[in-house]
């Protein structure tokens, strides 16, 4: 396989657009942490204890979403540098590993989407109860 630089700069928009998808996706786990712990402080519900777990699994997938995703870009950049000089067999092997590293932050984001619809889920199911009751 032939590997040109110009082929590890394609994945460059793709990176800098799923960092700036995960980054938003922080800022949102962390308003809405600030708003469960104002929820926690007025009144015990008894829901919340299930949103914090939650909440602690999607943020920590987030981070590790973050970083393998910035180690993904280190390894585009590495690999753009080792074929700037002329070792191909190095640079490919380098792109292919800076791959494998956004396909894991791809799968991770995946598992926190998934996790994110079970939050919506506990409360969904505490309106049925009432409005069964």
């Amino acid at each position: 396989m032939e590997l040109t630089i110009t082929t590890p700069t394609v994945l460059f928009p793709a990176v800098s657009l799923l960092l700036l998808a995960y980054t938003n996706r922080f800022l949102h786990l962390s308003a809405l942490v600030r708003k469960l712990h104002s929820d926690w402080l007025t009144g015990k519900d008894p829901v919340l204890r299930a949103q914090v777990r939650n909440l602690k699994w999607r943020i920590d997938l987030t981070r590790w979403c973050q970083a393998f995703g910035v180690m993904s870009l280190l390894g585009c950049l590495c690999s753009l540098l080792i074929l700037m000089t002329k070792v191909e067999v190095l640079g490919v092997i380098v792109f292919a590993v800076s791959v494998l590293l956004m396909a894991i932050s791809l799968i991770l984001a995946l598992w926190e989407i998934l996790i994110s619809g079970k939050a919506l889920e506990l409360y969904l199911d505490q309106m049925s109860d009432r409005a069964d009751g």
